[in-house]
């Protein structure tokens, strides 16, 4: 972009972490959705060690926006050099740098230089240098919970095998809206889809150990050629600080196998209040676990149940 007039902004924090320890959390992209509040997903399309292709999906203000990115890591100088296309504004592509300095053993300085193009779909310096000191400052409050990561973070899997048309199974996962008569913990829900395969949900459910109602609202993003969908809530329980999952078909010669994955990072300041005194993160995984996990093999068990009961009824007949 040399002859293209650009706004530039760039700014620096302080990390209390280890200088690796923030270089990996901004290489390790795929995991961004459980560490930066906006992001929803992020979809490895190629990378062969150095230079990879990612879409990256964000949500700001009940809005959905996509766009691709092309990074070139350098572990070696913990930096990372960025190129960013929406596609909505074709020809608008941005760029910058990551560079993460070591101040000592466990202490950093992270540097965001951000160049966007006038015109483009973020116009304006002011909007720019805020956000890149909103990155920088996201990342800072992602990287400083390092030292207790393995046990504020959680990832399971439950899956059931389904004897039936992978396309039911999906057609039951895809109409969210429909799962107050479908699905017994949900009581409510309310479904907006202005995007092609985007949508944004609002859900009451029934927590199974305590009868007592919990909301939450998501974003998902529905891949119905792929067999999956994934999503991001934005609006989370109380001792959740982060929760992204996938449901995902995994079709075979005799029928699907659905998986249902979760990961999640936990909101260590409420466990003591919402689980009692004396109760630590430990508690909490196996609470969370174990909520989660049950209402997962619900829904698992009634999409199995959904698929395979027109070949019962056809067998019978």
């Amino acid at each position: 972009m040399p002859s293209q007039r650009v706004h530039s902004s760039q700014d620096t924090v302080s990390v209390d972490a280890p200088a690796g320890v923030v270089y990996g959390l901004l290489a390790d992209a795929p995991r961004w959705p459980v560490f930066l509040p906006s992001c929803v997903h992020v979809e490895q399309m190629d990378f062969d060690g150095t230079e990879e292709q990612l879409w990256v999906w964000d949500v700001t203000a009940d809005h959905v926006h996509a766009s691709r990115s092309r990074r070139l890591l350098h572990p070696l100088t913990r930096s990372i050099d960025f190129e960013l296309a929406d596609p909505a504004w074709p020809g608008a592509t941005s760029s910058g740098t990551w560079t993460v300095e070591p101040e000592g053993a466990a202490r950093s300085r992270v540097t965001l230089r951000h160049e966007r193009p006038r015109g483009g779909p973020a116009e304006g310096p002011d909007t720019l240098d805020a956000d890149v000191r909103a990155q920088l400052a996201r990342v800072r409050e992602a990287a400083e919970r390092w030292d207790r990561l393995d046990e504020l973070l959680l990832s399971f899997e439950d899956s059931v095998r389904v004897e039936g048309p992978s396309e039911l199974v999906y057609d039951f996962l895809y109409r969210v809206q429909d799962w107050t008569e479908l699905i017994p913990h949900v009581e409510w829900t309310s479904v907006t889809e202005d995007q092609p395969g985007i949508q944004i949900a609002a859900l009451d459910t029934c927590a199974a150990d305590t009868g007592e109602t919990v909301t939450v609202e998501t974003v998902r993003l529905c891949f119905p050629h792929a067999g999956r969908i994934v999503y991001k809530e934005t609006l989370t329980p109380e001792l959740i600080a982060a929760h992204s999952g996938e449901w995902s078909l995994v079709p075979d010669t005799t029928g699907t196998t659905l998986v249902s994955a979760h990961r999640v990072l936990l909101r260590e300041e409420a466990v003591a209040p919402l689980l009692g005194e004396g109760t630590c993160l430990a508690d909490a995984r196996t609470h969370v676990r174990e909520w989660l996990g049950r209402a997962s093999r619900e829904a698992l068990g009634l999409a199995k149940w959904h698929a395979e009961s027109p070949l019962r009824r056809l067998r019978r007949g």
